[in-house]
């Protein structure tokens, strides 16, 4: 079992070898385990509290929008996933160091990666993402079929609201009366008119000290025989004498002259002030009259007045749709068929491009799945499936990939023929089908978004020679685009990978660790030796594994 190990993968194809045993299929869980794969206690380390496993995916544009939907903070370009089993089998996920649940893995997952392995490989490669593999090929703008399922979901969702529970809705009509003529009858006039009222009740409520200071205010700068406009009126007085003789005192008399009508000005506010705080005796009363009843709206139908407005308008629009049942019934009913005859246009142009692609992709692929030790004759099915249950925002298209592994036998779906190892070449070939940018100049421009890192394991069970030679260069052609993680047995294969890890177990205080190194070019060269030759490295063994590492370069 493994205590700590760390791996970093780089671009391109990262290898994975070891002895049988080595614990190279652990690595393998463990990602399954950060996709949102099933936990188990038998994970977790004899003698230890708990299993961590964690990883750094770069961000992607798919996955950003996931954790934003999620309500988990995002401050970098990286997206970090761990996720804690302990030996009772439960455990806890974090995403960016956030708690979540098991479900935003899985939803994060055909972001992030896709597992090839013996038990994996359909369950992550299904419908769906077959799906997603044709339209990438043929470069599918599902962008007007989107548009038109969400405005016909829509107009539907809000038919079937008016069309459901009429008794119901006809009793609420009372109530729905009831409440926006409440909340018309009382006038509101702003959202922050509460906020005013609060604003003048505190004024009124200290009328007598706000009047005192207000005409004291008043008395200093404008009525008292020492006040500041006397003063400034009598050196306005005395600077404008001096003017006449020096023109240095212009400016300061111009100055003056401003302050003395700022003066004049302020002095004229806070008179006007005082006599309005005494000018309307009962308006404290009406005020708090006033303040209670927003306050009684409140309680009833929003924290704030915006939303007790809003509630209001949407009381007033379900009672129109209730009293103008017919009408509005009739309207929805000639837009829903509009909206489905637009989805319907939408969905048909996806089916033709997807078809036609199919056609493209199933010579290529069966090609390319030829060339890895398979005879077979492959085919992508692409089904339109017209009933409104199977409307959705990418389509109606229902798209299957089969195959025949032996001559004479019908076309069957992938997981009903392929063994594990077969679906590994199988999808190794597809993916290097669509990498090489065998479709059209327009799907060369624009590809559909696949998971950052793919994973292949057993992808070598039952070939060898040429055909492994033949899978190294397909693994090396798709690494090319995306990061590749591969587990294999063969050299042929091992050859290839721009980065190779040795996955080898060690004894340590009388108990078996499993450790995962990258391996420099010497260390490559003598692992791809002992997979050729076994235990005890030979002179040919070393300059064979030189001949494959030349030829791979």
């Amino acid at each position: 079992m493994i205590d700590r190990a760390v791996a970093t993968f780089g671009h391109g194809l990262n290898l994975l070898t070891g002895e049988t045993g080595a614990g190279k299929s652990i690595l393998i869980d463990a990602l399954a385990l950060l996709l949102g794969g099933k936990a188990s206690s038998d994970v977790v380390r004899h003698g230890a509290d708990k299993a961590v496993v964690g990883c750094v995916f770069e961000m992607t544009p798919g996955a950003l929008a996931i954790l934003e939907a999620n309500g988990i903070e995002v401050e970098s370009d990286d997206i970090l996933l761990r996720r804690e089993i302990v030996a009772n089998g439960k455990g806890r996920v974090f995403v960016n160091n956030q708690p979540t649940t098991v479900g935003v893995l899985r939803q994060l997952a055909p972001e992030l990666a896709l597992v090839h392995s013996q038990g994996e490989t359909m369950g992550a490669f299904d419908q769906t993402q077959q799906r997603l593999l044709l339209d990438r090929f043929a470069a599918v703008a599902a962008e007007p079929a989107a548009m038109a399922y969400a405005a016909w979901k829509t107009t539907t969702d809000r038919l079937e609201l008016l069309q459901s529970a009429e008794q119901d809705r006809l009793r609420m009509a009372d109530l729905w009366r009831f409440q926006s003529k409440e909340i018309e009858d009382a006038g509101l006039s702003t959202a922050d008119e509460d906020a005013l009222l609060e604003a003048e009740k505190r004024v009124l409520a200290n009328s007598e000290k706000l009047y005192n200071a207000a005409m004291s205010a008043h008395d200093l700068l404008y009525e008292s025989e020492n006040s500041a406009e006397t003063t400034l009126a009598a050196a306005l007085k005395n600077l404008e004498e001096l003017a006449r003789y020096n023109p240095r005192f212009q400016e300061p008399a111009q100055q003056l002259a401003a302050a003395k009508a700022t003066v004049e000005d302020v002095s004229a506010e806070v008179r006007d002030f005082a006599e309005n705080i005494n000018a309307a005796p009962g308006r404290l009363e009406e005020i708090e009259d006033r303040l209670a009843a927003l306050d009684r709206l409140k309680r009833k139908y929003g924290q704030t007045l915006a939303e007790v407005i809003a509630f209001g308008q949407e009381s007033a629009r379900q009672l129109a749709e209730v009293e103008n049942r017919d009408v509005l019934l009739a309207e929805l009913q000639v837009q829903e068929a509009a909206d489905a005859e637009s989805y319907r246009t939408a969905a048909v142009s996806l089916t033709v491009v997807r078809q036609e692609a199919a056609k493209r992709l199933e010579k290529l692929a069966e090609a390319q799945i030829n060339d890895l030790a398979m005879r077979v004759r492959f085919a992508v099915q692409v089904t339109p499936e017209e009933e409104r249950s199977s409307w959705t925002p990418h389509g109606w298209d229902k798209v299957e990939c089969l195959i025949a592994t032996n001559a004479g036998e019908p076309l069957k779906p992938l997981d009903e023929i392929a063994s594990g190892g077969e679906m590994s070449r199988v999808m190794l070939a597809l993916k290097v089908t669509v990498e090489e940018g065998t479709a059209s100049a327009g799907a060369r421009k624009k590809k559909s978004p696949l998971p950052r890192t793919l994973v292949f394991d057993e992808i070598d069970i039952g070939i060898g020679g040429r055909a492994a030679e033949a899978v190294g260069r397909k693994l090396k052609t798709l690494s090319k685009g995306q990061q590749v993680l591969c587990i294999t047995h063969l050299p042929q294969i091992a050859a290839f990978g721009d980065q190779h890890f040795l996955i080898e177990k060690t004894e340590k205080q009388g108990r078996t660790q499993t450790n995962v190194r990258k391996m420099e070019d010497e260390e490559r060269r003598q692992e791809i030796a002992r997979m050729l030759s076994g235990a005890t490295l030979t002179e040919t063994s070393l300059k064979h594994a030189e001949h494959l590492l030349e030829s791979s370069r």
